[in-house]
């Protein structure tokens, strides 16, 4: 910036701007004196923002600490960039990142991240409703429609993850996404040569080393990339078990000419995570967090008695996921993008079951013989039951964009293949507990006397996607108003094998939706715009529902299957406003909801194993305000605050035991009425410090509203210190986080909802009898040491 002031002046004038940038975090690079003929004598101080090592990321002037930044879409988007991933656990996934933003409410069983078991909903929607998108990707699993994101990128290579709460984009490749969808943005590679290595240590053992390098430029070949390793080990917070994980991320770009690129990224993970004991609230009130509600870590001699024991409850998975986001542009006007990927899953989640070899039963046919189990006391045998998935998974997603003068034309196409295997075998238990294989399912199963492998489920399904889409953004006004038309119709066929003896071999389901949009954005000033959206949206069953499960003991049907189920269809609007200034960003959204067939994800216990399933619960209306608020830095302080009030109400009543529960009128399950965030960065180029508060009201585990789950507050706290360039070390940095200061002992989520949890009397006269709901326990406090450079 050039100052024209008098001699006697400057030099207070200069002090003052000089100061002035320092209070707000500029440096000063260069400062130069200049003499013109008919001007005089100009200063000219130029300032920048300091940026870090392009290893790190970089820190900036965004607005509550990272957790908000300008956004001009036609709905509401929340955003975290990362100034706020880096303050946080480098073990932290990306649910833990998303719980300070308004509707997103994270149930954990860990306190840093590592385990599969956690959750979130988003204005009430669970998470198989939402969808999950890595650079033009789908992440949602192909079985349950979860997102299991701590399977997925390390934090230190994200460069964004944006919410959308209410509805994806057009585009999105995505299908069960009712509740919104998450958008995980990597770095780009470094045009230099560097990386970046990091070591971690903290409670309960947990260790974790990542190193990332960056190639820069590869010879003269314009291609740039990045790959990483990270290793993390831990113990459980609660109980007995450990867990292990090795995971890499890598990611090259080549660009050239206007607007042109070819990208090749991707992840492989492999796990193994022990998994945590899910009570009952009576469980809970009467254990708490103690030894009662956590899986046995002692092997009795008596076998029958360890159906319990924490090495029966081992989960393993592995994966590749590999996607080529591109573009090019075809001519002036013309654009194309395509994102062909292509994903394997394989992995098992355990449990202890008993068997009686006298008695079995191979889907719905009693076995003919004895079976005869390692181990086994007067006919029973403990043994341990798998559910292995296996999954392969290719699609492509090619779009045209065509602009005119007021218009920009999209044309786009999505096709997702999907061949999915799911079986639950058993396998004998070693003299010392000691399961024989976790990982193969095969070779050490229990085998029938006719060479067939027992198992309680064994299915296959073959699920096919085709979806075209076609919109039209339009900008009028002087680009003041932007309104967006879209349509999308998505054609669904899934297929499926039941390999048991029963009346049930060959199964399937089609789904054909036609999904309008129309959405609008007025930007009546520079820092101010107001925004409106009407989005239809849908959502299938779990694919489980299609199938009969039995009772190996009994040749009970434990679950009948259907393809009945019908698929849930919302309609979803928003209306809101967004505050883009030069020192806060601000914004506030109502939303409505009016669904039909709304559908509840449950897990239901059936031999011991736990069974992912959905349950139709007829209308549902939903329907309140989402709000958020961040501070640029002043004074190198950062603040944020983020809040939402939902308002939910059934509209039908639910069918259970051949009658209805009076349902209707009762508030949604998982659904708070209200929860808020709070959070404070400091940063001043060195020192930085970072702490948050999140409080979420109380959730009802049942449709009859019998049974609830307490409101909760939690807080974090992490600081740390940047040093000076030292070598080659680059910014090195030391960093202290601690989860769950205050070691709140609590209820994160209810894992398993029920219609009831006390006998009822249904609409009919029938007692229908309760069954209780199961919850996730939060994790409980932890802090971990984190030391950091850059080369």
């Amino acid at each position: 910036m050039t100052f024209k002031v008098s001699l006697l002046l400057r030099v207070s004038f200069t002090i003052t701007i000089f100061c002035s940038l320092i209070d707000k975090g500029l440096s000063i690079e260069s400062t130069s004196v200049e003499q013109t003929e008919n001007d005089g004598e100009h200063i000219t101080v130029t300032g920048k923002i300091p940026r870090y090592h392009t290893a790190y990321g970089f820190a900036g002037d965004q607005a509550g600490g990272g957790l908000m930044k300008p956004e001009t879409a036609n709905k509401a988007v929340s955003n975290i960039s990362q100034n706020f991933i880096q303050m946080q656990a480098p073990t932290s996934n990306v649910f833990n990142l998303l719980s300070m933003l308004p509707g997103a409410n994270v149930s954990n069983s860990d306190p840093y991240g590592i385990s599969s078991q956690n959750d979130i909903t988003v204005r009430g929607m669970t998470g198989n409703s939402i969808g999950y998108v890595m650079e033009g990707m789908p992440l949602n699993d192909a079985s349950d429609g979860f997102g299991y994101l701590n399977q997925f990128v390390d934090s230190e290579n994200l460069q964004n993850i944006s919410l959308a709460q209410g509805s994806p984009d057009l585009d999105s490749p995505v299908y069960n996404a009712a509740g919104g969808v998450v958008n995980l943005k990597l770095r780009d590679p470094a045009d230099k040569f560097g990386g970046m290595t990091e070591l971690s240590y903290g409670s309960h053992n947990t260790k974790r080393a990542f190193m990332r390098i960056d190639t820069g430029e590869i010879g003269k070949t314009g291609i740039k990339g990045f790959i990483s390793y990270s290793y993390t080990g831990a113990s459980n917070w609660r109980g007995p078990g450990y867990d292990h994980r090795n995971h890499i991320d890598f990611k090259f770009i080549k660009e050239w000419g206007n607007d042109n690129h070819i990208s090749l990224l991707g992840d492989w993970n492999h796990a193994l995570t022990s998994s945590y004991y899910t009570p009952t609230k009576s469980e809970w009130i009467t254990e708490g967090a103690g030894n009662g509600n956590n899986y046995s870590g002692t092997w009795y001699k008596d076998r029958l008695e360890n159906t319990n024991y924490w090495k029966l409850y081992q989960q393993t998975f592995q994966q590749v996921y590999v996607a080529a986001p591109s573009q090019f542009t075809l001519m002036d006007k013309l654009q194309f993008k395509v994102t062909p990927y292509f994903q394997y899953g394989y992995g098992n989640s355990p449990y202890g079951s008993i068997l009686n070899e006298n008695g079995l039963w191979q889907g719905n046919q009693p076995v003919d013989g004895k079976v005869t189990i390692p181990g086994a006391v007067d006919g029973s045998a403990l043994a341990m039951g798998g559910w292995f998935q296996r999954t392969y998974r290719s699609g492509f997603t090619p779009t045209l964009t065509y602009t005119l003068k007021h218009h920009q034309l999209l044309l786009g196409y999505w096709y997702d293949y999907v061949d999915d295997v799911v079986t639950q075998p058993f396998t004998a238990v070693s003299s010392n507990g000691r399961p024989w294989d976790l990982w193969s399912g095969s070779k050490n199963n229990i085998h029938l006397p006719d060479g067939q492998q027992l198992a309680a489920e064994n299915d296959h399904t073959i699920t096919q996607t085709n979806a075209i889409f076609l919109g039209d953004h339009m900008n009028f006004m002087d680009n003041k108003l932007f309104i967006d038309a879209g349509f999308k119709q998505v054609l669904l066929n899934r297929t499926g094998w039941n390999q048991l003896p029963g009346p049930q071999y060959r199964t399937g389901q089609n789904v054909s939706k036609p999904l309008p949009r129309i959405g609008m954005r007025y930007q009546f000033t520079k820092e101010h715009q107001i925004f409106a959206s009407v989005n239809t949206n849908f959502a299938v069953p779990h694919k489980s529902k299609l199938f009969d499960t039995y009772d190996p003991n009994s040749g009970d049907l434990a679950q009948s299957g259907t393809n009945k189920l019908k698929t849930e269809y919302s309609i979803e609007e928003e209306l809101g406003y967004r505050y883009n200034g030069p020192r806060f960003l601000g914004s506030i959204t109502f939303f409505n909801y009016n669904y039909t067939n709304r559908i509840i994800s449950t897990i239901l216990r059936q031999n011991g194993a736990w069974i992912g399933s959905s349950i139709n619960a007829g209308g549902q209306t939903s329907r309140g305000v989402d709000a958020e608020i961040g501070l640029k830095p002043w004074h190198h302080f950062s603040p944020y605050v983020s809040g939402e009030y939902l308002y939910t109400r059934m509209d039908n009543d639910l069918r259970s035991y051949g009658d209805l529960l009076p349902t209707k009128g009762k508030q949604a399950v998982r659904s708070p009425p209200w929860q808020f965030a709070v959070g404070l960065t400091y940063d001043n180029g060195h020192f930085f410090a970072n702490g948050d508060v999140k409080m979420v009201g109380k959730q009802y585990a049942t449709f009859m509203n019998d049974e609830s789950m307490g409101s909760f507050a939690t807080g974090n706290l992490a600081f740390g210190y940047r040093f000076d360039s030292y070598g080659f070390m680059q910014h090195p940095q030391i960093r202290m986080n601690f989860i769950n200061i205050t070691d709140q002992k609590y209820l994160s989520g209810v894992s398993s909802p029920t219609g009831n949890a006390h006998t009822t009397t249904g609409k009919y006269g029938t007692s229908i009898p309760g069954s209780s709901p199961y919850y996730n326990i939060g994790g409980g406090f932890a802090t971990m040491l984190t030391m950091t450079t850059a080369f």
